[in-house]
């Protein structure tokens, strides 16, 4: 299989088996993807791997706290809705999810549940949390590099035949992943990749996100 090949087998899995994911395979997905570029090799980020019972802390104070109706709480500013064509596409998207998982517009039990499975990692063994250092803030440059870096876990570990969900909910509630993954109050966490062997039988692992065409957001200029 070619690099484009793979590229397009790749998928997000929000359903994960409880088999473990062993130290050392986090440490082969993230030493190949710690060659993903960095501005002028700066590789100005941090990962915490956490994954037993402290993930079942952050989980578990994830959902206390978004049942409770505490507001969610980022470490930096960022626009939470999409609108226009972007936010179609996030309907898009949710629409082949609830409609593979059989859950209605009517539903709204089925609904908070698959809501809060993102508060909870998607119950996935594995979390792996990206930071960089608060003193780099205005951080535009750092965080592009952590989304390099982010991109390389995930093929990384679909090539090693484990799944990833890029989650934005798990650390919704920021406090509660710095204290219990013991994240210093200095460094801003970007971002949570959930990580395990997929679930064949979990109905949204079927679902595949498109992509459209080149046309739709490429400006070809200079060329003959």
């Amino acid at each position: 299989m070619n690099f484009a090949e793979f590229a397009a087998s790749r998928k997000s899995v929000r359903g994960f088996t409880q088999q473990p994911v062993s130290k050392a395979t986090v440490d082969s997905i993230i030493n190949a993807a710690k060659w993903a570029p960095s501005s002028y090799n700066t590789q100005t980020w941090k990962i915490h791997a956490v994954s037993g019972d402290v993930l079942d802390k952050i989980r578990e104070g994830n959902t206390e706290n978004t049942l409770a109706g505490k507001p969610h709480k980022r470490d930096f500013p960022y626009k939470e809705d999409y609108e226009g064509i972007h936010r179609q596409r996030q309907i898009d998207v949710a629409v082949q999810l609830f409609d593979v998982m059989g859950i209605t517009r009517e539903d709204k039990e089925k609904r908070m549940d698959w809501m809060m499975r993102g508060f909870r990692q998607f119950d996935a063994p594995v979390s792996l949390v990206l930071t960089y250092d608060k003193t780099l803030e205005p951080a535009g440059i750092t965080q592009f590099g952590l989304g390099s870096l982010a991109y390389g876990i995930v093929l990384a570990a679909w090539d090693l035949g484990l799944g990833c969900v890029i989650n934005g909910q798990g650390i919704m509630q920021s406090d509660v992943v710095h204290k219990h993954a013991n994240i210093p109050d200095d460094e801003a966490i970007m971002i949570c990749i959930a990580l395990g062997y997929p679930d064949p039988d979990f109905p949204a692992n079927s679902v595949r996100s498109t992509r459209v065409d080149n046309a739709d957001f490429v400006t070809y200029h200079g060329f003959e």
